[in-house]
């Protein structure tokens, strides 16, 4: 079942692309979180789009974190992630296989990866704003942007 607006975001803890244990309670009372899942690291769109936030992310505010997360292993987004010097966590679904991202109802059952789903979740844990694009559709941090502005 997807994940709507006004919903408590399920709670979650995946390890990062250094296999250090992020969970989205922890920043709860803290900060505003923007949840981006995405099919794979290393292809091309996802690419732009992560380059884009790491490019972008001072302008967003520092009561926001980005906690970005597709089905890849820890080795992987490590990789990835020294690669393109993304600084903020990149978080493996990798086993059980893509659960965080089906508790979000944003898995390609079809293709074993996540669609390209962002939830911007507050400070309490609610929802606040969702965009799910197809994989091949990339999504406008410029949107991102607009949704925190109205927290």
């Amino acid at each position: 079942m997807a994940v709507e607006v006004g919903d408590g975001a399920p709670d979650f803890e995946l390890k990062d692309q250094h296999g250090a244990p992020v969970k989205l309670s922890d920043f709860r009372g803290e900060k505003n979180v923007v949840l981006v899942f995405y099919p794979l690291a290393f292809s091309g769109v996802c690419s732009g789009e992560l380059s884009r936030i790491r490019d972008e992310l001072p302008t967003l505010g520092d009561d926001v974190e980005v906690l970005a997360v597709s089905v890849d292993s820890m080795f992987a987004l490590r990789a990835w992630a020294d690669q393109e010097h993304y600084q903020f966590p990149l978080l493996s679904d990798f086993w059980p296989h893509g659960e965080t991202a089906r508790r979000y109802g944003v898995f390609d059952e079809d293709r074993g990866v996540a669609l390209r789903g962002t939830f911007i979740i507050d400070a309490e844990g609610v929802v606040r704003w969702k965009v799910v694009n197809a994989i091949p559709d990339a999504r406008d941090v410029d949107e991102y942007r607009k949704a925190l502005a109205e927290i």
